[in-house]
This record gives structure tokens, sequence and C-alpha cells, in this order.
């Protein structure tokens, strides 16, 4: 009853996203992962029906919690939309341009994702690279429960400290004093302000017995590689080795030909960071 209270809107001027929080509770499992198939088979039309709750005009005085839970929420399920639509596939690399093109309708305009990434990024607050999810392996953890304004700031903080406190994505050895951490990190640096910002950050959230020695002089900072395999909960889920990766920064991006990429054996080269992420240096789209 009090989860449910929560979830209902406090006002007339907001969004009511308790459908797309039943969809999370039901089909997001262990560390994140989703059982596309599952939802596709089983409630396919309750995520449309959301869909057309946010495609819709928003109310026009949401407060500024109100539209960062609602655009979080936007970019998590129109991610899960996008992927369930082109299954099976085995990353969301593999579809065509997945995040630069505006095929989605929100608050009656069309959007990308990398629009809708950008307006979070105008909010101030480097927590929302914890909570938007790209169907990636690598990403964080979609929130089993859908971002509203009256907890935000409690979910942002829960969110990004599971998300640093993940020995898959995040790594803190004290007795070497490094940290081998998500190249999202590396990729946004300027959202954390810089390295010392990024310092500061990792260590308010993350795992306080374990990144303690970053405030010491000679810790490193090193970032790991991207896992770009869909974020799906079946242990049966396609296999995306780097060579396919590669194939489709061609496509989808043709920064060179796939010869290039090929005869150049790019295995290791940090590709991934000029994927999604690349648009970190654009400047921001405004006048919505």
């Amino acid at each position: 009853m009090l989860v449910s209270c929560l979830l209902k809107p406090a006002l007339a001027d907001d969004l009511d996203h308790r459908a797309w929080d039943a969809l999370l509770a039901r089909y997001v499992y262990l560390e994140g992962r989703v059982d596309y198939p599952g939802l596709k088979e089983d409630s396919l039309p309750k995520l449309d029906a959301y869909l057309a709750l946010l495609a819709a005009p928003w109310p026009g005085e949401m407060t500024p919690d109100a539209k960062k839970a609602a655009l979080i929420n936007a970019y998590n399920a129109l991610t899960v939309r996008w992927i369930i639509g082109r299954l099976p596939v085995a990353s969301i690399q593999a579809t065509r341009e997945p995040f630069t093109s505006a095929r989605h309708r929100l608050n009656g305009e069309r959007w990308s994702l990398d629009q809708v990434e950008q307006r979070l990024r105008e909010t101030g607050d480097p927590r929302i690279h914890a909570a938007v999810v790209c169907a990636a392996r690598s990403c964080p953890p979609l929130r089993g429960e859908a971002y509203v304004a009256a907890r935000l700031d409690q979910q942002l903080d829960d969110n990004t400290r599971k998300w640093l406190a993940n020995p898959a994505l995040h790594q803190f050895d004290s007795a070497t004093r490094v940290a081998r951490v998500s190249p999202i990190l590396k990729w946004y640096m300027a959202d954390f302000g810089g390295e010392d910002g990024l310092r500061a950050f990792l260590a308010k959230h993350a795992p306080a017995d374990q990144a303690g020695f970053l405030a010491r002089a000679g810790a490193r900072i090193e970032y790991q590689d991207y896992d770009w395999g869909l974020n799906q909960a079946d242990a049966a889920a396609p296999a995306y080795p780097r060579w396919r990766l590669y194939l489709d920064v061609v496509r989808n991006h043709r920064f060179f030909p796939a010869a290039v990429v090929i005869s150049a054996g790019l295995v290791g080269w940090p590709v991934s960071r000029r994927l999604r992420r690349r648009k970190s240096s654009r400047p921001a789209r405004r006048g919505r």
C-alpha cells in the first residue's frame, strides 16, 4: 500500500509510472538483467500503453524531479521496447541507429535516445549515468522499480551504490591502490567534474571499505572494456563477439571502411567509447 501511494502522482501535474513499475518488478532479475522474451510474450500491450502515456503531451507544471524521473523511465522503457521489437538480437549495437535516430515519441515530440540522455545530463546530476540503461551487459543495473519524484534522490543514490559495488564492473584494490572502473566514468568525465570530481564521487558512492584509498596520493584509476552484449536474463542469450561489434560500428557510425577495422586487428581498441558515449562531446540540444 505504501509503495502504491508513493508511485501515484502526488500532484495533478505529473505522470503515472505504476504500469512501468509493475513491469520492472516482474521482468527485471538479479543484477538488472531483463527477461525480454517473457515481457514480449505476456505483457507487451501493457508496455505499449505506458509508452503511449509518455508519448502524449506531459503536464505543464512538472517539478524538476518529476521531469527527471520521467526522462529516466522513458529512456529505459523505450530501450526495452526497441530490443523487444528486434528479438532475437545479440546487442543493441546490432540494430539500426539505436541511439541517434529520432524515432521515439515523448511529450508530443520526436526524440532520439541520445536526446533524452542529453536532456538528463543538462540537469547536472552525474548519478543519472547510474540510472539510464542502454541494454548492454556493462550498463548499470536496470532498477526493478520505476523512478518517482517523491523518492528520486534516494533511488539514484541506491542505484549508484549498487552499480559501483558490482565486482564484475568495478574493482577497488587497496593493496595496489588501483581502481578499475566502468569506462562510462571516463566517457562522461566532465559530468563528474573532472578527475578530482570523479574521485570524490567514487569516495562518496563506492563501498566505503574498498574505495577509501582513492583519497590518498598515488592512487590510480583504470578503465575496463565495455561489454555491449545484451543484458538479457536468459543464460542462453546470444554471444556478441568483438569482431561483430566492429562491423556494427562501421554500419551504424561509418568511422572507417570495414576492411580497415578487420585488417587492423583492433582487438582491445577502445572503440566502445565512440558508440553511444561518443555523443558526450556534442553540444546539448536545446530549444524543446
